[in-house]
């Protein structure tokens, strides 16, 4: 049955719920504890980042994963706040000047429902391929600087000082201003926690591996660097009150969760939060998708990309209604939820309930910790995001791709995230269109004593003064049929004897009113000049558009479903 008369379609729970088994919960169960440990102190230190209360990270994971596990089609996908979500929230609320923590928060709910909604459209309207439009390189320049900045911008809880900036320019200056002011007990707790986050990954990991442990139970105690953290500076934070010697503490985080409501839609903060709010979804959904894709075809499995559309857009929007703020499928989350045996999205949702717990019974203990904990936690978990060898790719690859990526890096880094990949977006399909725009045509002739027709600057083959055989590279339409109409009439006055235009169509899969207006006024002039226009190898589905158009009844010459049929026909013919 098709999705549009399956409700399962768009409630995936209905299909995965009803083949649910022990084994699966037992699998779910175990990934959820390992993720559930992992993300509760990343909750709280992406919502630092992106400059919100530490507990609106909890609320954004539990309503995130709660709803993505009821819409979703990935089985490994963890919906929750990201890193560079969290970034990018705190450029678009910051660009606001609100008046106070409270018109911040609400425009963070709006800036979640206004994402939400942008994604649920597309998904229903099954516009998931709109994805398409940003390249990979423009994603990967896009992340490594935006995880630059996210680094700058927890050196202020490194050292214990003040810093303020969304970019590289303003946060280097702030710290410069304020490295005097540096708290060493502070920096010293910072790189301890450091340490013992990198040692339990590496070390720890290791060790483990060498007694011979289970690989589930290796994989959750490796994890739990980060709890294992919060646990220790907490102690020592309580035990010494590190408070009164200057080491910045999160303070109270409120028991249980907000009561539901709807965002704050005055239209003046939803039409400065709109672009803000597109940019956001895009790029949270092509970081889902790209992680979905991978872990699912590591599996055999498929996602439906407009349903995951659909998912991460009621997931954001149930997470405007709950007091949290964008999310999106995290990476690395979603990878240890693969890896420690996630068989359904059920395993989403019991992490959700184990955040639950967290949220209604065990907040006042995290009165005790420092914010430089959970600074720590987001430098090692956003190393792996710089990379930059993009640059060198693109560089040796494709100069125009170059341009696009070092746009996108440069201006994330010097001006901030929405200028940044807003240019780099841009500048993709300004490429695409230009190298469109000039696609590549071949002259060519036929390899002597087969039936195969080869570039002639490329090749020895044979050619026939009255023919001209040209193979297009490319799908015609608006924007390159004038280069291909120049180019034609160039080589037609090239050859004096030229009696037979062939236009080899092996490779065109679309072809546009423009390029179809093309098609015609070519046909026409070549007619003038006692020049024969002619099809070879057109594809069934444009062979269907233009058997009721004017141009295929006014043609002068014939359409042939083999070149070297064409060749053999029209060769030496008076």
């Amino acid at each position: 049955m098709s999705k549009k008369f399956s409700l399962a379609g768009y409630f995936p729970i209905l299909d995965w719920g009803r083949r649910y088994q022990r084994v699966n919960l037992v699998d779910d169960s175990i990934a959820a504890v390992i993720v559930a440990i992992m993300l509760v102190p990343q909750s709280l230190a992406y919502a630092l980042v992106a400059g919100l209360p530490a507990e609106m990270g909890l609320y954004a994971s539990i309503f995130g994963l709660t709803v993505y596990a009821v819409f979703g089609t990935s089985t490994s996908l963890s919906v929750a706040p990201v890193a560079v979500l969290s970034l990018m929230t705190a450029a678009a609320l910051g660009s606001l000047a609100l008046p106070s923590s409270a018109d911040y928060i609400a425009a963070a709910l709006t800036l979640s429902f206004l994402s939400g909604v942008f994604l649920l459209l597309l998904g229903l309207l099954r516009l998931g391929f709109m994805a398409n439009f940003i390249s990979h390189p423009v994603v990967s320049a896009f992340i490594t600087a935006s995880a630059i900045i996210i680094g700058l911008s927890q050196l202020k809880h490194l050292l214990g000082i003040e810093t303020a900036g969304t970019n590289v320019v303003e946060l280097l200056t702030s710290l410069s201003a304020s490295i005097g002011d540096t708290n060493f007990l502070t920096l010293g707790l910072g790189l301890g926690s450091i340490g013992i986050i990198v040692w339990c990954r590496t070390g720890l990991k290791k060790l483990l591996v060498g007694l011979g442990l289970e690989p589930r139970l290796v994989s959750a105690i490796a994890r739990s660097g980060p709890v294992l953290v919060v646990i220790i500076v907490a102690t020592l934070a309580y035990q010494f009150r590190l408070d009164q010697q200057g080491v910045q503490l999160l303070g109270v985080v409120p028991k249980g969760l907000p009561g539901l409501a709807l965002p704050k839609l005055s239209l003046d903060l939803v039409n400065s939060l709109l672009g803000s709010a597109a940019l956001l979804a895009i790029i949270g959904f092509v970081e889902s998708i790209s992680v979905g894709q991978t872990l699912a075809a590591r599996r055999r499995e498929r996602i439906d990309l407009d349903q995951e559309l659909v998912g991460l857009g009621a997931a954001n929007i149930a997470t405007s209604f709950g007091g949290g703020f964008p999310v999106a499928g995290g990476f690395s989350r979603s990878v240890v939820n693969f890896e420690a045996g996630a068989s359904t999205p059920a395993a989403g949702f019991i992490t959700a309930v184990m955040l639950l717990v967290v949220a209604l019974f065990l907040t006042p203990v995290l009165f005790w910790l420092p914010k430089v904990c959970l600074a720590a936690i987001i430098l090692v978990a956003i190393y792996p995001l710089v990379d930059f060898s993009v640059l060198g790719k693109s560089w040796n690859y494709s100069k125009a791709d170059f341009i696009a990526v070092f746009l996108t890096l440069a201006l994330t880094l010097i001006i901030g995230v929405e200028t940044g990949i807003a240019t780099g977006v841009a500048a993709s399909i300004l490429i695409h269109l230009y190298k469109t725009s000039q696609p590549h045509v071949a002259v060519v002739g036929r390899v002597a004593g087969t039936e195969h027709f080869r570039n002639i600057d490329r090749h020895k083959v044979e050619t026939f003064d009255n023919l001209l055989s040209v193979r297009i590279d490319e799908s015609l339409y608006f924007a390159n049929t004038r280069y291909l109409e120049e180019l034609i009439f160039g080589l037609v006055a090239d050859k004096p004897a030229l009696e037979h235009v062939i236009l080899m169509c092996t490779a065109v899969n679309q072809i546009d009113l423009s390029a179809l207006e093309t098609l015609e006024k070519i046909n026409e002039t070549l007619a003038e000049l006692n020049i024969k226009l002619h099809l070879s190898e057109v594809k069934g589905p444009i062979m269907d558009r233009l058997a009721g158009t004017e141009f295929f009844r006014s043609i002068t010459g014939n359409n042939y479903l083999s070149h070297n049929q064409a060749v053999e026909d029209l060769k030496g013919s008076d």
